[in-house]
């Protein structure tokens, strides 16, 4: 898993705006009438319409959005109980997680009560905001008594998701574990290492889907569970069973499943051999499981296996199911989350396991193709279907069990609507991420004598993202090191201008001499150029000693590509090269936008082939292009050389590449806009969707447009992207940030494992 360090994890909750959320508003308020319908006089008419009838707060307020993540500290992460202003930072943590895997907003709200009355009373007295409440971080027993309470008091969704949450994904994955192995769960014999929260739940849950009580062992601190143990809490005196066994090796002989919600390294390989044949073992304990992968897998080939962690198979991950159980109950306005949703979310989940995965989920994990499987039980948390599936499947649930207010008569629109609030953007580049991490490359670093490129390496270092070498002054660059207080203790540092750098120095020049002796270039003169770092860089590329390229965050844009250019050189395939800029936006997804670095004045061939590099690279996104090629005509609107060119380009296009969606010439807003270009121009390739990938007339117009977006917009801005290279190089922006670095790193790792497949 990523190494994180202390003073990152302390920089990323300072940086800016302190904290992770914030408060943004839904509504014009730039006039002054805009302020008089938000406030005075005019929000007295919804306040009178919400007195007559208690349900329009859902129609005119944030209400029918909004959850509550609400703790008092006592039981924080692996931390304890650390108090309620400690506990803000994760509950901050779960509101994002909300908003950007369920488009749910949040207000987080730490409790200073441990007295359950207290709490209880407190949650009750600010209910009438929420839609929804998730409570978070309550230590047990007290969180048993506080959310039934609550669920029996109040009339809204509420789910103690540390009990809820890994009951609801591991049931998934249970189910589907005794599927493959032929076992019904009426008849195995199931072990609960662990007795808190989590564990209580998981085990009532399995019961609620036919596991017999007598059935499940469950063991705390002191052993097997048995009702002549005495001075058992309620929870744990329902799940005592009076058996011989009171260790866990004792326990373990003979178990169908083992399910750990414990503590590290307490199961060993020889308890797990003792198990029955074809065993299940769920070892959930963070950051290090019950019994280590390796060891586990190594045990017996007839095991499977799901942990915690997200670098192994099966992950049990909460995010799989709280942010869509909160959306579907949400949506049908219900009164609560009971057991007839937990379990309609629990089979969609497990059902969408046995679904052919999408394209992008396998690519981003780096896997040709992910099957329902002992290493695929349970849906990966980037699938971006879960929101469509089990959203909709506990919202059903919820009106047929009769605890829904509203509710949905068009399923498939709903669905739609579901995706369409999503947008990309908040999953293109964890998509991205884990593609890298599943085969990491090796990447130089031209320009390591700069502190942002030595934190960025840093960064993709410790994700695991890319093996870095540094080049640069040996001495500088240790010294950035020490003041900054880095750690790239092992990391390979090369010295271009050192005596150890000769030999290399040498041999590249010799390289570089065959590859430009006709072109003016003296093996004098090869092997001098050399010491440059963004020839010795490219060099070490195309000998395969590395496998992409990082620079220009310190030079000039074309003195950066030049030395890439004559040491590796273009791809014959179109033989152009292209700029390529990723415009993350909320709502709409993904844009790309070509071509912004390279070419000043591109004929209208050459605005065909950078449309064909930018179709070829928003494909590798698992993204299907919908290109426009912009122009200040729509159409023939206008004549002139410049729509003129834009117009040849597009008939190219559409000739020789007829499968290609392009279109044009077109303005920016009708590409962007389908009921606009509907309205006017109903025949358009773009048959009502929105252009995702915009071809400029020149480097003007796309250099300056995302430059604007960049400093302007709420939004992400990614790049450039480097298209039509040989290998993998990438020339940053000059002055470019840390996030900006590790962003393009990440991609020029992805850039490489293609061109190596395809090679």
């Amino acid at each position: 898993m990523a190494k994180l360090r202390k003073k990152e994890a302390l920089d990323y909750h300072s940086n800016g705006k302190p904290g992770k959320i914030e408060v943004v508003p839904t509504k014009p308020y730039s006039t002054q009438r805009d302020l008089s319908l938000a406030y005075s006089p005019g929000v007295a008419e919804p306040c009178i319409a919400i007195s007559k009838n208690k349900k329009n707060v859902y129609k005119y307020t944030a209400k029918s959005n909004l959850v509550a993540v609400i703790s008092n500290g006592t039981a924080v992460l692996g931390l304890g109980d650390i108090g309620p202003e400690a506990s803000k930072p994760v509950m901050e943590g779960k509101g994002l997680l909300f908003k950007i895997f369920a488009d749910l907003d949040c207000f987080d709200i730490e409790v200073d009560a441990t007295d359950v009355d207290k709490f209880i009373d407190t949650v009750k007295a600010i209910s009438p905001t929420f839609g929804g409440i998730n409570l978070e971080d309550i230590k047990a027993p007290e969180c048993f008594e506080i959310e039934r309470r609550l669920k029996e008091e109040l009339d809204i969704p509420i789910m103690h998701d540390d009990q809820h949450g890994t009951a609801i994904i591991t049931t998934a994955g249970l189910l589907n574990a005794l599927s493959l192995v032929e076992k019904d769960i009426e008849n195995v014999k199931i072990i609960v290492n662990g007795a808190g929260a989590s564990a209580v739940s998981c085990a009532r849950l399995y019961i609620s889907l036919g596991a017999k009580k007598e059935n499940i062992l469950m063991l705390d601190s002191k052993g097997v569970i048995k009702p002549s143990r005495g001075n058992l809490t309620e929870q744990k005196e329902y799940f005592a069973n009076e058996v011989d066994a009171s260790t866990l090796e004792e326990a373990i002989k003979d178990a169908d499943v083992f399910l750990g919600l414990s503590r590290g390294n307490i199961l060993s390989a020889e308890m797990v051999k003792t198990m029955a044949p074809n065993p299940i073992v769920f070892a959930c304990a963070n950051p290090d499981p019950e019994i280590s992968y390796d060891v586990a897998i190594n045990s017996r080939e007839d095991i499977i296996l799901a942990t915690g962690r997200s670098d192994h198979p099966n992950q049990v991950n909460n995010v799989i199911g709280f942010p869509f159980i909160f959306r579907g109950a949400m949506d049908v306005n219900a009164t609560t989350i009971n057991e007839e949703m937990k379990i309609a979310a629990v089979k969609a989940i497990a059902d969408l396991a046995k679904e052919p995965v999408p394209e992008e989920v396998s690519k981003a994990y780096n896997l040709k193709n992910i099957v329902f499987g002992k290493e695929y039980i349970i849906p990966k948390p980037t699938d971006p279907r879960l929101i469509s599936i089990v959203a909709p499947a506990v919202a059903k649930a919820a009106m047929d069990s009769g605890v829904a207010h509203s509710e949905i008569k068009n399923w498939e629109a709903y669905k739609q609507d579901l995706i369409s609030r999503m947008g990309y953007d908040s999953t293109i580049m964890q998509q991205v991420s884990f593609r890298a991490k599943q085969n990491p490359k090796r990447v130089v670093f031209a320009e390591a004598d700069n502190y942002k490129v030595l934190k960025a390496a840093q960064t993709v270092f410790d994700e695991g993202i890319c093996e870095p070498v540094l080049l640069g002054n040996k001495e500088n660059i240790t010294d950035l090191i020490k003041e900054y207080q880095l750690d790239l203790e092992g990391v390979v540092i090369i010295d271009t201008r050192s005596d150890e750098a000769k030999a290399k120095i040498e041999e590249y020049g010799e390289l570089l001499y065959q590859k430009r002796n006709r072109r003016g270039v003296t093996r004098y003169e090869a092997s001098k150029i050399m010491r440059s770092r963004n020839y010795f860089g490219s060099m070490m590329v195309e000998n395969g000693e590395a496998d992409a390229l990082i620079t220009g965050v310190t030079r000039k844009y074309k003195d950066s590509i030049r030395p890439s250019l004559q040491t590796i050189g273009v791809d014959s395939t179109i033989g152009k090269l292209a700029g390529m800029y990723l415009v993350l936006t909320k709502n709409y997804g993904p844009y790309f936008f070509a071509d912004t670095t390279i070419n000043q004045n591109p004929t209208a061939k050459d605005l065909a082939d950078i449309a064909l590099l930018t179709h070829k690279a928003v494909k590798e996104f698992n993204i299907e292009p919908r290109i426009a090629m912009l122009s200040y005509s729509n159409f023939g609107s206008v004549e002139g050389k410049g729509p003129d060119r834009v117009r040849e380009a597009v008939k190219l296009l559409h000739d020789y590449y007829p499968e290609i969606i392009v279109d044009g010439d077109i303005q920016a807003n009708f590409a962007v806009n389908p009921s606009m270009l509907n309205e006017q121009f109903p025949f358009s390739k773009f048959e009502g969707k929105r252009a995702n990938t915009l071809v400029f007339p020149n480097l003007s117009s796309g250099n300056i447009s995302y430059k604007l977006l960049q400093q302007m917009g709420d939004l992400e801005v990614i790049g450039p992207v480097l298209l039509g290279m040989n290998k993998s190089v990438h020339i940053m922006q000059l002055g470019a940030s840390v996030r900006e670095i590790v962003n393009m790193t990440t991609l020029a790792v992805v850039d490489a494992q293609v061109k190596q497949i395809k090679k």
